[in-house]
Order: structure tokens, then C-alpha cells, then sequence
């Protein structure tokens, strides 16, 4: 066992050009492995940090077209106002009432509404088109995100529909550069709002505040969209165990409301923090097979590879092989010596994958952190096992025949091959 493993170490260094080559499928393959999964692992990361910043317990109301109404836009959604962003079918039947009889639900805590619009944004020579978030004053309460200056705006200053704003950081940057902009008026639409604070910087997955603004859901709803509804809700339960019951209790509050007998025409979702990171989880998963499947092209590709090599080896040792059973070298010896060559190879590509894979799962944490996401470089340690598995796993698939045929030379033929 110690005499093959040291002759197969001998033969893949006697040709390092060839042995390159030879491992370069492998090489690619378990890069591309480790890479996925690597990044997958940040990613999952970044998810799980977003939600934390949300909040595990709470809950998302938003509107939808239920089945029935997909086929018929409404009479309004043609005359609606352009500025605001949705379906060409309008669902307006989400109300500030609803959100304030689910607060009343025994295990609510707090909610708040939201509605989107885009609007131009100008301060003196510079304007933006932004998308702004109109937002009860309750969401500054269950939400965790930060100012870097400024305030948060009141409940008084929403319910009078006051003209105030809280930019994102790069609106802010752009709109001011290094200008203070609290107390600055900047003009959104026709309409002149006071900036009371600025968005600490959230990254590419921050909820968009980075380029975005907020005002009171009152000064959202009439000054600007001219409407009376909602597009979506927050809610922040108190007993998280019960989080599935409340929303069940939500839907059929809702369904109260809006008339509705019949689940399978409900206008609106409720999900949990679980479901939506359910529904993410399932959609990653089947991504990340999809990759790892297209790894596995490549790995095939480089096993028969090998396996086409190591029957050009056997061929130009052909004398060498006749040389050795002649001496006393067993079929088992051959065959041997020939198999764990072929493994040595496939894991030698298997290792510089792992690195090479490793390195590129750097390279995209340190991008991803450059751009101000929360993510987190870290190589799963089931991934280095799974990549020397595989790597082994190939070199012995492979490299079992052509060991085999050499193995198997007659040893007066072989003596005699030129």
C-alpha cells in the first residue's frame, strides 16, 4: 500500500504540466461548489439580519388582486394618479381602519400603515426622482432602523398632516452634499417639506432608505396620492408562540371588514416572519441545486478527463507494468497503484477548489461589505468535507477502469510494447 502510494506520487509529479490539466474540471467544479454554498451561507446571513432588524415578531398585511378580479381593471386604476406605484388593478379596500381594529386584537402590541408613491425630490439646483414611503409614526416605534441626525416625525405632525420628511442617507448626500439639511426645505412635487432627520446608511437591502424618503402616512395619502387606503400593514405581536393564531385572527377581522365569505377572494395576505422566510428558503434552495447542478457538469466533465488521461498513462507505462509483474507485482498491486494515482489527482484538484472557491467567497463578502451589507464570509466546514468526498468519489469512479486495464496487461505483451 505505502510502495503505490509513493509510486503514484512519483508519477504525478513526473509530469506537472499534464497533471494540471488533468485537474483543471475538478478544480473548476469544486470551486464553483464552494463558492455557492459560501455565498449562500452570507446571504442567509444577511436575510436573517434584515428580519432581526424588522423584528421576528411582527407581521405584513398587504393588498392583493384576488382571483377573481384578475382579468378586470378598474374604472379608477385607469384615471389613477401616476405618481404611485402599484398593479393596474387598484385594491383599495385596505383602510386605516382595519389597522386600527387589529390593534385591538388581544396579542397586538402596535402596527402601522404604509403607502408608496415616486415623486421628484429638489433642493435648489439638484432634484432626484425618489420613490417616498408613507408611514404611520407607530413604525418608528417597531422598527429598528437609526437616524444618523434628526428626529423621527410624531403622531401629532401624521394625524395634522404636516409637510416634514426624513431623508436616506444618499438622498441626503445628493440633495445637500456636505451641507447640515435639518430645518432645509427641499420640494417634493409641488409641495415644500421640511427635512427633521437623515437615515443612517442601510446598504442595498436596507429597505431602500438609502435613496428614499419618508412622510407622515396622513400628509402621503392626502396631499400627495389623493386616496384613502393602504398598500401594506406591519403588525408587532406580543407572544411570538402565537404569531400563526393572530393571523389567522387578522384575516378573519379583515375578511369582516371587507365583506368577504370566501377565503379564496380575500384581497389581502397576511404572512408571518416564518413564512416569509420560508418562502425565501425555498426559493434559495432551489436556486442553489441549480448551481451546485451546473458544478456538476463541470465535475463530470473532469472525471472523464481523468479517466482518458489515466488510459494514456497506461498505455505509454505499458513496459513499465510488464517490468513489475515480472518482478512479482500482483494484479491487486497494479490496479492499485493506478486507482489511488487517480484518486491523488482528483483530490489535488479538490483541495485547490476548496481554496480557489474560498477565495472568491471572500472577494464577494468584501464586495457585498463594501456596498454596506451586513455580510458575513464564512465557508461551511460540510462544504470542505463535501468537496474532498467528491473529489475522492470522482477519482475513484474514473479511475477504476483504466486501473482495472492495466491491471489486467498480460506481462510478456506488456515487455514487449514499444
Amino acid at each position: 500500500m505505502l510502495s503505490a502510494f509513493r509510486q503514484a506520487i512519483k508519477a504525478l509529479f513526473s509530469n506537472p504540466a499534464r497533471t494540471s490539466l488533468t485537474t483543471l474540471g475538478i478544480i473548476i467544479g469544486i470551486a464553483t461548489v464552494i463558492l455557492v454554498l459560501s455565498a449562500g451561507a452570507g446571504f442567509r446571513t444577511l436575510i436573517n439580519a434584515q428580519v432581526e432588524q424588522l423584528g421576528s415578531n411582527t407581521l405584513f398585511v398587504e393588498t392583493r388582486v384576488p382571483p377573481t378580479t384578475k382579468n378586470r381593471a378598474s374604472a379608477s386604476a385607469a384615471s389613477a394618479d401616476t405618481s404611485r406605484v402599484g398593479s393596474a388593478v387598484a385594491i383599495t379596500t385596505l383602510k386605516n381602519r382595519d389597522l386600527e381594529d387589529i390593534k385591538r386584537l388581544s396579542n397586538v402590541v402596535n402596527d402601522y400603515g404604509m403607502v408608496v408613491g415616486q415623486k421628484v425630490v429638489s433642493f435648489q439646483n439638484v432634484a432626484k426622482s425618489v420613490l417616498f414611503y408613507g408611514a404611520s409614526a407607530t413604525r418608528f416605534e417597531i422598527d429598528r432602523s437609526t437616524l444618523r441626525e434628526g428626529r423621527f416625525f410624531t403622531e401629532s405632525e401624521d394625524s395634522a398632516a404636516s409637510q416634514v420628511t426624513i431623508l436616506g442617507s444618499h438622498l441626503a448626500d445628493d440633495l445637500f452634499g456636505q451641507n447640515d439639511p435639518l430645518g432645509r426645505l427641499v420640494r417634493i412635487g409641488d409641495l415644500n417639506f421640511e427635512v427633521i432627520g437623515v437615515y443612517s446608511p442601510q446598504g442595498a437591502l436596507g429597505g431602500g432608505n438609502d435613496d428614499m424618503l419618508y412622510i407622515p402616512l396622513e400628509t402621503a395619502q392626502k396631499k400627495i396620492l389623493g386616496i384613502d387606503y393602504l398598500l401594506f400593514g406591519v403588525i408587532q405581536v406580543q407572544d411570538t408562540t402565537l404569531a400563526d393564531a393572530t393571523a389567522e385572527d387578522i384575516r378573519l377581522l379583515l375578511r369582516s371588514n371587507h365583506n368577504i365569505t370566501d377565503s379564496y377572494k380575500d384581497d389581502f395576505l397576511v404572512q408571518t416572519q416564518a413564512q416569509t422566510l420560508d418562502t425565501f428558503n425555498t426559493i434559495f434552495n432551489g436556486l442553489t441545486i441549480l448551481l451546485i447542478a451546473i458544478a456538476a457538469i463541470s465535475l463530470i466533465v473532469g472525471g472523464v478527463g481523468i479517466m482518458n488521461i489515466m488510459y494514456v498513462v497506461v498505455t505509454e507505462r505499458t513496459a513499465e507494468i510488464g517490468l513489475k509483474k515480472a518482478l512479482g507485482a500482483t494484479n491487486s498491486d497494479i490496479l492499485l497503484e493506478f486507482l489511488i494515482e487517480s484518486i491523488l489527482v482528483t483530490i489535488l484538484g479538490g483541495v485547490i477548489g476548496i481554496l480557489l472557491g474560498s477565495l472568491l467567497g471572500w472577494a464577494v463578502a468584501a464586495i457585498a461589505t463594501r456596498s454596506g451589507l451586513q455580510w458575513v464570509f464564512s465557508v461551511p466546514l460540510y462544504a470542505i468535507f463535501l468537496g474532498v468526498g467528491v473529489s475522492a468519489t470522482i477519482g475513484i469512479a474514473f479511475g477504476v477502469l483504466p486501473a482495472r486495464s492495466a491491471s489486467r496487461l498480460d506481462p510478456i505483451e506488456a515487455l514487449r510494447y514499444e
